[in-house]
């Protein structure tokens, strides 16, 4: 599915979105947070993420110099491919999402579509319109201003020097470098503007940001997971530790659970719907993986170094049945199948080492299948080790890396419950259902936030200006509760129904808004990515997103079978 922009003022009257069916959730309503600002603990969190990269880069190709001097040419073979092959695939990536970015035809297309927003920016309606071609957006006022290439020599000399720093910066391998530092620029911008100039700071960064968190997993687990199994196998193999493999993998650990918790940090700060994650739960949260990714790891290691062709059949299997089982729960990430199948490949990839979300819902169920699972490879892996290990390795020595495996993963496990009883951002968790461990105020079980239809983004995302609740019309408008939280025993809930307000700039995407875990549609659709900004900053009123709302099977089918 492609959604273009055409940048046409439609009627508002004409052109209301379905109403969606009611639902039903058993989790306590969304308090619709506070608008965010960058704050030091952002500043901080990106500085120790460039530490993160760079310490576990150094170290690998630190290690595989070493290697190459002590003429082990094998090993330090499969370390350095095991540091370039993903560094270029996500450097290829990343240059491609920049000349997508970069390129004349879609800023073409935004600036024209910023003057019909700056036009009518109290009354104007901008629609994307669903279409099957792929390539940049076409633009009903595209004739009225001149393509960026026209403004004179200065112009095209700057777009020359920045095509050739970005050339420069992705064949030098430095391309996360970049945005990291221009996410942090973004951040101090955004810090020192006031609005309107803060919030498109703030948006852009945002925009970055997410950049940024998809490279750094898909890196991840391409280069640090294997690279982690590869050197504990070394290690084991050789019965003993040298300090830079003991370096390298400790990095490449690291910097496997950062990433991860660094990913749901971010997903859950562009959503609109979703409370933010405070750093306490990210902290545990990366003791989570750090533990269970580290008892996996070393049971592969102990596997690997006895039975090196069974382990690479396990690893294909397993990565087959993860594969299968993703794309069995029909994941709605991408904007075409295909993208979709390839995401379900790499999350088959993630899914060798730890739990990661990717369906909407109650994970509980399908979070206790998966441990179970893993627990279990885990035994047995070990246990085939310990039953089948060479002669030179000690019966204590075995005992020990067992205990190991075992305390690490119960460790593991333990973050988990803390994690998701005390510090998830939902609220506590307990049993089948949401504890709600204080009283709940009644208007909080009436707010503006549980009655906005699923489709409708009031201020994508959460750092634009909220509306308030007496800005709100009540009316009929909706069926029932997007959110709905059982009341304290003793408490009545009032039911009422409430309609966010219509004036303001709208600007309506016509594609159905994706479900968490996934990114909105403006987060990765591109496209409508540079529309957006610019429409934005064009207009001297925050615009609203508006997405689709399919009512009908019929149209869910339609959007679910469209390539």
């Amino acid at each position: 599915m492609a959604a273009k922009s055409d940048g046409a003022p439609v009627s508002l009257r004409n052109e209301i979105p379905p109403e969606c069916p009611s639902r039903s959730d058993p989790r306590p309503p969304q308090r619709p947070p506070a608008e965010q600002r960058y704050s030091l603990s952002d500043c901080c969190w990106t500085l120790c993420a460039l530490l993160v990269f760079f310490s576990d880069g150094a170290s690998d190709l630190w290690l595989a110099a070493d290697y190459y001097l002590r003429r082990d040419y094998w090993f330090f073979a499969l370390t350095l491919v095991f540091v370039i092959v993903p560094s270029v695939v996500v450097q290829v990536l990343s240059f491609r999402w920049f000349a997508y970015d970069f390129s004349e035809t879609v800023e073409s297309g935004t600036a024209a579509a910023a003057v019909v927003a700056a036009s009518g920016a109290e009354e104007s309606d901008f629609s994307t319109k669903d279409s099957g071609e792929r390539g940049a957006g076409r633009t009903a006022a595209a004739g009225v201003l001149p393509g960026p290439g026209t403004g004179g020599g200065a112009r095209g000399c700057c777009r020359v020097f920045m095509w050739l720093f970005q050339a420069i910066i992705h064949i030098f391998q430095l391309a996360q470098v970049w945005r990291y530092v221009h996410a942090l620029y973004l951040g101090v911008q955004s810090r020192w503007h006031r609005d309107p100039e803060r919030r498109h700071y703030y948006w852009r960064m945002m925009f970055e940001s997410a950049d940024i968190s998809m490279l750094r997993l898909l890196e991840s687990f391409l280069k640090s997971a294997p690279q982690l199994v590869l050197q504990l196998s070394i290690m084991i193999q050789a019965s003993q530790v040298l300090p830079l493999q003991g370096l390298s993998a400790s990095a490449s650990l690291i910097s496997l659970s950062w990433m991860i918790a660094s990913y749901q940090k971010v997903l859950r700060d562009s959503r609109d719907d979703k409370l933010p994650m405070s750093y306490r739960a990210v902290i545990v949260q990366i003791l989570w993986h750090l533990f269970t990714i580290g008892a996996r790891t070393l049971a592969f290691a102990l596997f690997a170094s006895v039975f090196q062709l069974y382990f690479g059949i396990f690893i294909v299997a397993h990565w087959c049945i993860m594969t299968f089982w993703i794309i069995q729960g029909e994941t709605d990430f991408c904007m075409s199948k295909w993208e979709e199948i390839i995401y379900n490949m790499m999350v088959g990839i993630v899914y060798v080492f730890c739990w990661f979300s990717v369906r909407e819902g109650r994970t509980r169920c399908r979070m206790l299948i998966y441990s179970l699972t893993v627990f279990i490879e885990n035994v047995a892996l070990t246990t085939i080790w310990y039953l089948y290990r060479g002669p030179h390795t000690s019966d204590f020595y075995a005992v020990i890396m067992v205990c190991i495996v075992a305390s690490s993963y119960a460790l593991g496990t333990f973050f988990m419950f803390v994690y998701y009883c005390l510090l998830h951002p939902d609220g506590p968790v307990s049993g089948w259902g949401y504890i709600v461990e204080k009283e709940v105020p009644v208007e909080m079980l009436a707010s503006p936030t549980t009655s906005l239809p699923p489709d409708l983004v009031s201020s994508p995302p959460r750092t634009l200006q909220r509306t308030k609740g007496s800005e709100r019309e009540q009316g009929p408008g909706v069926d029932g509760d997007v959110f709905q939280v059982r009341p304290p025993r003793g408490a009545q809930a009032p039911v009422t129904h409430l309609t966010p307000r219509t004036e303001g700039p709208v600007i309506r995407i016509d594609l159905p808004r994706k479900k968490y875990p996934a990114w909105d549609a403006h987060f990765i659709d591109r496209r409508l990515r540079k529309t957006i900004l610019v429409l934005e900053s064009a207009a001297p009123v925050t615009p609203r997103i508006q997405y689709r709302c399919l009512g009908t099977p019929k149209e869910v089918m339609e959007y679910e079978t469209t390539v």
